[in-house]
């Protein structure tokens, strides 16, 4: 689960880009899914073209982003088999501080990926 480095030379400059737009939105959201008991583990789907991950958080022609964005959590990512059962743990111990990190899921085709970025200091 860490960073990977293709994930760094192709995307990351792109999805920076993005972030730095949303970043306050998600940061928001995030601590909006931990203070109503969703779950303490948020994730953001990042994908170029609409997945069926989570529920539809911000599409990318609203704010000409690049990426769409959806809301998921880790127990979502768990029934959809997209993190398995005995993986959780390790999910969890590789979670960084939701108050300094999003987690990303990074979509484009093939490609699937975690990625956490941090939030822009304020």
């Amino acid at each position: 689960m860490e960073n990977d480095p293709e994930l760094n030379g192709k995307y990351l400059g792109t999805i920076s880009k993005d972030f730095v737009v949303v970043a306050e939105t998600l940061k928001e959201a995030s601590y909006q899914v931990r203070k109503r008991k969703i779950s303490e583990y948020p994730i953001f789907v990042f994908s170029r073209t609409q997945v069926p991950v989570g529920s539809i958080f911000l599409a990318k022609e609203e704010l000409a982003l690049e990426w769409h964005i959806n809301a998921s959590y880790l127990e979502d990512f768990v029934q959809r088999q997209l993190v398995v059962e005995d993986k959780i743990e390790d999910f969890k111990a590789a979670y960084k501080d939701p108050d300094e990190y999003c987690c990303l899921f990074v979509v484009d085709g093939e490609f699937q990926n975690f990625v956490f970025i941090p939030y822009p200091e304020e």
